[in-house]
């Protein structure tokens, strides 16, 4: 398998799930390093949806990454340490931007 770079959004394999976790195969967005996606056979990655969300910042964001099929919504507090074995074919790649967007808003969540 290609290299699992920082910034992809990549189809992955959620399930099985518990309780209000996302599942099926969805488009995920990788936050972890490079490194540490190659050394440890996992990433850190939030799932999205293509279901209009109620809540807004810092639970959920638009993502406006060029090349996605419609619009996604980022559910950063849906985030999941998945097998790169989970992890299957690439999409597109966000901005830095939405990176660090995404990123303030786990720290919102997380204080």
């Amino acid at each position: 398998m290609a290299r699992i770079l920082r910034g992809e959004i990549r189809w992955a394999d959620l399930n099985p799930v518990r309780g209000h976790e996302q599942a099926g195969e969805r488009p995920v967005l990788v936050l972890s390093h490079d490194v540490f996606n190659e050394r440890s056979g996992t990433v850190i990655a939030v799932a999205l949806t293509s279901q209009e969300p109620c809540a807004g910042f810092p639970l959920t964001m638009e993502i406006r990454t060029v090349g996605l099929p419609k619009r996604l919504w980022v559910k950063i507090g849906q985030i999941r340490t998945l097998s790169t074995e989970r992890v299957g074919r690439r999409l597109a790649r966000a901005s830095e931007e939405d990176l660090v967007q995404i990123t303030d808003g786990l720290n919102e969540i997380l204080g």
